[in-house]
């Protein structure tokens, strides 16, 4: 799975981070590596924990929570 977050407001506006790893749909908990970014956050790395919130099947609806974790120059 390929997150990329867009930050649009603030001091990290325009600027983006690149999450990558796996999220299996009926885990909890997941960990992904983050990849780099834009802007602020150009070579950027660390991890991000995506926390599953809602998970409901039938309407094919699934929220996660991120906390991240990121180093930066």
């Amino acid at each position: 799975m390929n997150y990329n977050l867009g930050f649009t407001h603030g001091d990290y506006n325009g600027s983006s981070l690149c999450l990558l790893g796996r999220i299996a749909p009926t885990s909890i908990v997941n960990e992904m590596a983050i990849v780099g970014g834009t802007g602020v956050f150009r070579f950027a790395s660390g991890y991000a924990v995506a926390k599953r919130v809602v998970l409901d099947f039938k309407a094919q609806l699934v929220v996660r929570e991120f906390n991240v974790y990121v180093s930066h120059y």
